[in-house]
């Protein structure tokens, strides 16, 4: 009977001892504050960086809001009224005012002009500006000088520039005739500005002089990330100068170039200063752009109504182009820098 009373004395290798229950409970309790405190951490770290976010990005969204989204807003409305400009807009007339712009032939005209302008400003602009690259990317006395040289005309303000070519270009007394006529060729008797055959072309050789630093600069930037072990290993394969620069260099450039092209699309699809300070649109509308256009219809003739549909259609024609390019041509750029991302990320 004895040995039957003292056997449950026997502890269980189960079962623990009497003072590791309480110490095990203190644990317990002491992770579960831990663990709550850690998320009220992750908490605050997050509403934090979302005030920092929102600090920071107010002030850009509210300029924006103010200087983009309203005068679109503004446009739209007054598009849709007849209206000169004095008391409330009372004179709904729908879309009678993009019928009228779109069938005025003045419009249509400045819409082959600036298209005129976009094809002509890559034309000119980029075998120019990737020579002029190519030449001052290479070692030469002067390189300084002659890359300021080319880049100050884009400093200049437009009305300074164009204030400049205007006095240039004035017929018979003007720099440009006096060189022609010491050369024995003879101007255009109402001036290269003047002539409606000659005035768009030459405020398209204007507009090259002015924004050929652009491109240059940006040409000589992208050259710069072109490894130079790729130049000498073209060179130990026996390419010549000519094959490093259309094999290596180039495509290379593609990117810098494809940027370079949508700025200069965008700049020619809403250019004005520049063709407003050389001819105002003339002679008989043959240099008109889109741009001119509306303005010359709220200032001169006070269609406050049609310039607000001319404007819509401007933005929405450049909107159009800009998706396009972006898809057709940028995306190509987006699509390689996703792939090489990727395979980083294997090699990882």
């Amino acid at each position: 009977m004895a040995a039957d009373v003292s056997a449950p004395a026997v502890a269980s290798p189960a079962t623990s001892t009497p003072a590791e229950g309480p110490a095990v409970r203190r644990k317990v309790r002491a992770a579960g504050p831990a663990r709550g405190a850690g998320r009220k951490g992750a908490s605050r770290a997050k509403w934090r960086k979302r005030a920092e976010i929102a600090f920071f990005v107010t002030p850009a969204l509210a300029l924006l809001a103010v200087f983009v989204a309203w005068p679109i807003v503004t446009a739209v409305h007054m598009s849709l009224y007849r209206w000169r400009g004095f008391g409330p807009m009372v004179d709904f007339v729908g879309l009678a005012n993009y019928t009228s712009v779109l069938t005025n032939q003045v419009f249509t005209d400045a819409v082959i002009h600036n298209l005129i302008i976009v094809v002509g400003s890559i034309v000119l602009q980029l075998p120019l500006g990737l020579a002029l690259a190519l030449l001052l990317n290479r070692r030469m006395w002067g390189q300084g000088l002659v890359r300021t040289i080319i880049f100050v005309p884009y400093v200049l303000a437009e009305v300074v520039a164009g204030v400049v070519w205007f006095q240039l270009l004035q017929p018979q007394y003007g720099v440009v005739d006096t060189i022609l006529s010491s050369l024995g060729i003879s101007g255009p008797p109402q001036g290269f500005l003047g002539t409606p055959d000659l005035a768009l072309w030459t405020v398209l050789v204007v507009l090259t002089w002015k924004y050929l630093g652009l491109a240059v600069i940006l040409f000589l930037a992208g050259l710069q990330g072109v490894p130079e072990d790729l130049y000498e290993a073209a060179q130990l394969d026996g390419a010549s100068w000519w094959q490093v620069q259309w094999r290596v260099t180039i495509p290379l450039l593609g990117p810098t170039m494809r940027t370079w092209g949508f700025l200069s699309m965008i700049g020619s699809l809403q250019l004005f200063d520049m063709v407003w300070i050389l001819t105002r649109g003339g002679p008989a509308n043959s240099t008109t752009t889109m741009a001119t256009f509306l303005i010359d219809q709220g200032t001169r003739s006070q269609n406050f109504g049609i310039a607000g549909a001319a404007s819509v259609i401007l933005f929405v024609l450049a909107l159009i182009l800009a998706v396009a390019y972006q898809q057709l041509i940028l995306s190509r750029d987006t699509r390689s820098g996703e792939g090489r991302r990727k395979k980083k990320g294997l090699k990882v």
